[in-house]
């Protein structure tokens, strides 16, 4: 089973906010997920982050993927180090 990081929408018409959440890469996007990590607000200024990073490192640990907006998010959180760091 494939496992990725991804977003899922929650909210209403033109006002979305996300989830980040662990699903299996197969099932739909606001489909059941296996855990979720943390939600994602980019509609208040500065965007709204908030992960729980000991979850979100397990799960890169267990050989998740995120995809690239989660990816992104999980940089500006601070659980993926980069180079530049």
């Amino acid at each position: 089973m494939a496992v990725k990081i991804r977003l899922t929408r929650m909210g209403d018409k033109k006002s979305p906010f996300y989830r980040v959440v662990v699903a299996d890469s197969k099932s739909p996007r606001d489909g059941k997920y296996i855990d979720l990590l943390g939600t994602y607000n980019p509609l208040t200024n500065p965007a709204e982050i908030k992960i729980d990073n000991e979850k979100a490192e397990k799960w890169l640990k267990n050989g998740a993927l995120p995809t690239e907006t989660a990816k992104s998010i999980l940089v500006k959180s601070g659980v993926i180090k980069t180079d530049k760091e």
